[in-house]
């Protein structure tokens, strides 16, 4: 039987604060000791709910397997307190951990998929949203996924299909994520990445043979607005 690796990291931090606190009792009483101790128990008390919140997302994604490590799960706290404060509480803590441990997990700076949800929603991150009637049909949640497109991705996910999955945050941001792994290892370039996520992949090749380049507005505002937001943070940006 696998073990979810979020449990091994909730696990091996308990065992870490276990020891320190162990540790602290044979030592030094003083206050210096008494703070350390202290915040020591808030920081496992934080991490306790922040494991808690993140099993109870994973849990609503169907045949979602957690593929969080460590390295992380270490970011993504300060990527999500970050997202929380710059939306001014719109984006929650719960969906930044979740968003932040997935796309650090795959290579992905968290804040492109953050700025895109940003721009989909129109600065909402609204879960229940419902774009206007296209001849495509209508995109929904807070990826704005439509359902013509989202099944495939729901497949190569690895994950069950269900359209009403798609106002869930979790599961409609694990897809986005997915989406844009895919593109990205595609085209290996972010503005064809980007394009081809808003204009699907025709519509991005038609965009390219008529500009001569994939710089649509939609890709080099999310760019460089995760530029931006992601000055607020300092862990290790990849692509």
């Amino acid at each position: 039987m696998k073990i979810n690796k979020l449990w091994l990291i909730f696990s091996s931090v308990a065992a870490v604060t276990a020891l320190l606190m162990g540790l602290s009792s044979q030592g030094d009483t003083s206050d210096v000791k008494i703070a350390e101790l202290e915040k020591n128990t808030i920081n496992r008390d934080m991490i306790n709910q922040s494991f808690e919140d993140i099993v109870e997302a994973r849990d609503t994604l169907p045949d979602y397997k957690s593929s969080v490590t460590l390295t992380d799960w270490r970011a993504a706290d300060e990527v999500a307190e970050a997202m929380y404060e710059d939306s001014e509480g719109a984006f929650q803590k719960e969906w930044g951990l979740f968003l932040a441990s997935e796309a650090l997990h795959r290579d992905i700076d968290p804040f492109l998929v953050y700025e895109l949800l940003r721009v989909e929603t129109g600065d909402q991150f609204d879960p229940e949203m419902v774009g206007p009637k296209t001849s495509y049909g209508r995109a929904y949640g807070i990826a704005q996924f439509m359902t013509n497109t989202a099944p495939w991705i729901a497949e190569m996910a690895g994950i069950e299909y269900d359209e009403e999955q798609l106002f869930n945050p979790y599961y409609s941001m694990f897809l986005s994520v997915e989406y844009l792994d895919f593109l990205y290892d595609r085209y290996k370039d972010w503005n064809h990445a980007l394009t081809a996520y808003h204009r699907g992949i025709y519509g991005m090749e038609t965009y390219v043979s008529q500009n001569g380049h994939a710089k649509s507005w939609y890709a080099v505002e999310i760019q460089e607005n995760a530029d931006q937001t992601g000055n607020l943070v300092t862990y290790d940006q990849t692509r």
